[in-house]
């Protein structure tokens, strides 16, 4: 009884977020306070799970509003060839300092934050919400830590997991070489193990660091995709090396 209460306050404080992530979608574009875009091209080799060889188109964006931020991504993979695949994320965070006209900031921490994240991708789909701890950190153009609690479903609920946790940070630091500019940016995804269900899941890692180098509206590098149990398979580890082209507008 105390795991179903558990589901179903989970299942209702995802609907929630999932509204709120609906009512910013619409809005966002109108009430953005800063915006940034970009479309990634990657190329690599030596992929799990699938063909080895692979080529990822990425969309991105960034923005601010006047409670908080967002992050939305989609992932289509082999956008030129057949068997094409697509995985996204939108991750809106709501600041509790705006909300309720407190200074939360302490010392490294600029503000303390409602951090929700939707999960979509070909027969999948994930939901998350916690909280949200923007980093004061000199040299950083952002430094990000969010803890969430996780429900994953596959096969759109056909297939369920037990509820989990999921610790994520992400970072951008610019610099420069001479007269090159650079930037060393990523994110990293601890996913806790999901023990229980019809779908068990081991504790998997996932961070892809990026070294790029700034051509005017173009940055060009490479992202090392490091993963540990993908997708929480024990065992099934992937080390990547991912040409980079970002387009910036």
């Amino acid at each position: 009884m105390q795991s179903q209460n558990l589901h179903n306050t989970f299942r209702n404080l995802a609907s929630a977020a999932a509204l709120s992530m609906a009512l910013l979608a619409s809005n966002s574009a109108q009430a953005a306070t800063w915006n940034s875009s970009n479309v990634q091209l990657l190329k690599g080799n030596s992929y799990e799970l699938g063909p080895e060889d692979r080529t990822i188109l990425t969309y991105e964006n960034a923005l601010g509003f006047d409670y908080g931020d967002s992050f939305f991504f989609i992932d289509v993979t082999e956008p030129f060839d057949e068997g094409t695949s697509y995985y996204s994320e939108f991750s809106p965070r709501f600041s509790l300092s705006k909300m309720t006209g407190s200074d939360l900031s302490s010392g490294m921490i600029k503000d303390v934050m409602i951090a929700t994240t939707l999960e979509m991708g070909d027969g999948v789909r994930g939901t998350l919400i916690g909280v949200g701890l923007p980093l004061n950190i000199d040299g950083f153009a952002f430094a990000n830590v969010n803890f969430y609690l996780r429900k994953s479903e596959r096969d759109f609920a056909a297939v369920q997991t037990d509820n989990g946790y999921q610790l994520t940070l992400t970072w951008k630091k610019p610099f420069s070489i001479g007269s090159t500019k650079m930037s060393f940016e990523g994110f990293l995804d601890y996913a806790f193990g999901e023990d229980s269900g019809s779908a068990p899941k081991e504790n998997n890692i996932i961070t892809a660091p990026r070294l790029l180098v700034t051509l005017g509206t173009f940055e060009v590098g490479i992202e090392y995709q490091i993963w540990k149990n993908k997708f929480g398979v024990d065992g099934v580890d992937e080390n990547v090396a991912q040409a980079m082209v970002k387009w910036n507008f």
